[in-house]
C-alpha cells in the first residue's frame, strides 16, 4: 500500500541501493516534520543491506529550500564529527537517504544535562569556523517568506507595526560584534539526535542542515530557545549554558535581537505554510510573541544604556 503511494521514492531507492522493489521491506511513515515527511525502510539483500530513512520534501518546500546550498553544507561538514554523511542526496528534488540509527532520542528541552550537551555540540561546530559560499540573510528571508503570501495580509492585525520594529533591530545588530561562520540556523531541539554508542555511552549528532549558511553563530542559540518555547528565565539560562556563564551584556542584547527577529521570521514561514493548508498549532503564535516581547526587552535595555 505504501509502495504504491510513493512510486518516485521507490524508484530512487532501487537505483541508489542497486536492488529491486521486492527487496524493499518494512516501509514505515515516520512522524511528519515541519518541512518534510520521512519514511524508514529496509533493504533485504545486496551490498547495501540494512535500514535507512528517506526524506521526502513537503508542501511548498521547493520555494523554501535551496537544495544545492544544502549539498554544499554537507560537503563542508563531512568528516568533522558533527553529523553522518547522507548515503544519497539529490539537490534537484530534495530527496535524501541516510542510515537509520537505532534507539535514538531527541533533546529534552527541560533536562539541563541534555541542554548542556547540545550547547557544547553547537560550540564545537562554531569553533570550526567552517565556510560555505552562501549565507542565510535573516532580513532577506523575512521579506522572502512574506512575498510568498502573494499579497494576502497577515493574520495578525498589528503585523506591519511589529515588522517595522523588527527591521529597526538591524541597525542595533550591525553596531555589535558578530562572528561569521557556517551556522546551522535550524538548531532546534528535535535536530539534536542522541544515540547509543558501542561502548555503552551516548553520542550526539546535529542533523537537518536545510537552512544552514554563513551567519553569526549566536543565531543558533536564539533558534534553540524559541523552538523550545522558553520563557525569559529559561532563555537567559540557555545563554549562560552556551557561554559557560561568560556572556557579556552586549552579546546577550544581540541574542535578544536575534530572538525577536527569528521569531518574526518563523512566524512568516508559518503563515506561508498556513496558506498552503499546513497548520502548526500555537507554534506560529509563540514565534510572533517572541518578536513582540523581545523587541520590547531590547528597547528597554537600550533606553537604560546597555
Amino acid at each position: 500500500m505504501i509502495k504504491s503511494a510513493i512510486p518516485d521514492a521507490i524508484d530512487i531507492i532501487c537505483r541508489v541501493m542497486g536492488c529491486v522493489s521486492d527487496d524493499i521491506a518494512d516501509i514505515e511513515l515516520l512522524k511528519k516534520g515541519m518541512t518534510n515527511k520521512s519514511i524508514s525502510f529496509c533493504v533485504g539483500s545486496g551490498p547495501k543491506e540494512g535500514k535507512y530513512i528517506m526524506r521526502i520534501p513537503g508542501e511548498g518546500t521547493d520555494k523554501l529550500i535551496n537544495r544545492h546550498n544544502e549539498e554544499e553544507v554537507f560537503k563542508a561538514i563531512s568528516g568533522v564529527g558533527i553529523c553522518d554523511a547522507p548515503v544519497y542526496i539529490n539537490p534537484n528534488n530534495g530527496y535524501k537517504i541516510t542510515r537509520y540509527i537505532e534507539n535514538t532520542r531527541v533533546c529534552n528541552v527541560k533536562n539541563d544535562t541534555d541542554i548542556t550537551k547540545c550547547m557544547a555540540k553547537l560550540r564545537s561546530l562554531h569553533k570550526l569556523e567552517l565556510r560555505v559560499g552562501h549565507e542565510f540573510d535573516i532580513f532577506a528571508q523575512l521579506e522572502f517568506y512574506e512575498q510568498l503570501w502573494q499579497g494576502k495580509p497577515s493574520v495578525y492585525d498589528d503585523y506591519l507595526e511589529t515588522k517595522e520594529k523588527i527591521i529597526r533591530l538591524k541597525e542595533v545588530i550591525d553596531g555589535l560584534d558578530k562572528g561569521w561562520c557556517l551556522t546551522h540556523i535550524d538548531a532546534v531541539s528535535d535536530n539534536f539526535l542522541f544515540y547509543p554508542t558501542v561502548d555503552g555511552d551516548e553520542g550526539l549528532q546535529l542533523v537537518d542542515w536545510e537552512y544552514s549558511g554563513m551567519q553569526d553563530p549566536h543565531v543558533d542559540v536564539a533558534m534553540f530557545g524559541i523552538y523550545a518555547k522558553y520563557n525569559k528565565q529559561q532563555m537567559d539560562k540557555l545563554i549562560d549554558i552556551y557561554f559557560e556563564n561568560k556572556c557579556d551584556k552586549q552579546t546577550r542584547l544581540k541574542i535578544y535581537c536575534y530572538i525577536a527577529i527569528c521569531g518574526l521570521l518563523w512566524s512568516n514561514w508559518c503563515e506561508y505554510k498556513h496558506k498552503l493548508g499546513v497548520e502548526f498549532g500555537n507554534y506560529s503564535l509563540y514565534q510572533y510573541r517572541y518578536a513582540k516581547d523581545y523587541f520590547a526587552y531590547v528597547d528597554e535595555l537600550l533606553k537604560n544604556g546597555v
